[in-house]
């Protein structure tokens, strides 16, 4: 079977860009005679929420037109997307182009979306009764209790959290209480489920800054204070969080002044594509590759062959168990 490949990096870096250019390079008619062919799938949190257009910086309809895309406007405003209910449709959407002999391509800098559709992720359910009681606890107890007890039951987990936030070590004690099983089982593993390769994208800081600039700039030309006062009464919980709509919002309410949200969506932008990177860097099987060669697309296909030829398989598999950074000597991972 041909490997899933996953296109990730941080924002502005060109990752629609090159999917695009991936796959109509697969969906050429040397590459369909072959058996190949692809359709992208989006990886992105907020991309998939109808009408938040300009703030997520979605493929625009002539890119949607040259190559098809799924999971991009599939719930309201209103709904509420989540990493579990991401990972139910990427991986049926993904059984289906297979189905087809369409490999998939999914993009998308949201990284816990785009390894839960890859990789072995799980996600236990929730009690609310357990949360309400966990949580009544940690405001009678203080949170060092909680922490405590978490150290207990599952010493692995709890070194991944912080002891000062609560929230994680809540949700970790509901897991043990629901599954009687330690938090960290669940926890995600460096460990594909299906045949996959992964392509990170990387930039000089500086250059990745320069780009969030121009988008931001380019946001705000596209109208996106229009689009924001527009979907301002359908946000839901989970969709106003989106970054820049939150500003939006602020400057729309009076509290700030619109030069000022702008700043501030330029300045959260380029701290999120630095967490990005962080995220992204503890990963020892992605490929990284300068955004700006101007062979990414070729050498980009040649990762892809070498993967469907199994080349990369023993790497990925010790993978599960390394746990260093893979670090290289490239900007924005430094």
């Amino acid at each position: 079977m041909r490997s899933v490949v996953s296109i990730i990096g941080p924002t502005a870096s060109g990752k629609t860009g090159l999917a695009i250019a991936l796959a109509q390079l697969l969906n050429a008619p040397t590459s369909r005679s072959c058996g190949d062919g692809a359709e992208i799938i989006n990886a992105d949190a907020y991309q998939m929420y109808r009408g938040m257009d300009i703030g997520t910086a979605k493929a625009t309809a002539q890119e949607r037109q040259a190559v098809p895309h799924h999971l991009i406007d599939v719930i309201e405003p209103e709904d509420c997307m989540s990493v579990a209910r991401f990972q139910k449709l990427a991986r049926t959407c993904i059984t289906r182009l297979q189905e087809r002999g369409v490999r998939p391509i999914l993009v998308g800098g949201s990284g816990l979306y785009a390894r839960a559709a890859i990789d072995d992720i799980a996600f236990p359910a929730t009690d609310p009764g357990v949360r309400a009681r966990l949580e009544k606890r940690a405001e009678t107890e203080g949170a060092g209790v909680l922490y405590a007890e978490l150290q207990a039951k599952d010493p692995q987990a709890a070194v991944r959290m912080d002891p000062h936030n609560p929230r994680r070590t809540i949700r970790a004690l509901e897991v043990i209480e629901i599954t009687g099983k330690p938090y960290s089982a669940s926890l995600p593993q460096y460990r594909y489920v299906m045949p996959a390769v992964q392509i990170g994208l990387d930039l000089r800081r500086e250059v990745l800054d320069q780009r969030i600039d121009k988008r931001t700039q380019a946001m705000r030309q596209a109208g996106f204070v229009e689009e924001v006062r527009r979907l301002r009464p359908r946000l839901g919980a989970t969709a106003s969080r989106a970054l820049g709509y939150e500003q939006i919002v602020e400057a729309l309410d009076g509290d700030i002044s619109e030069d000022e949200a702008f700043a501030q969506i330029t300045q959260r932008t380029k701290r999120l594509a630095r967490k990005q990177m962080g995220w992204f860097g503890r990963d020892p099987r992605i490929h990284w590759l300068d955004a700006l060669d101007p062979q990414l697309v070729d050498r980009t296909l040649e990762i892809v062959r070498q993967a469907d030829a199994g080349a990369y398989a023993e790497r990925d598999t010790h993978a599960a168990g390394y746990v260093q950074h893979h670090l290289g000597d490239m900007g924005t991972r430094q």
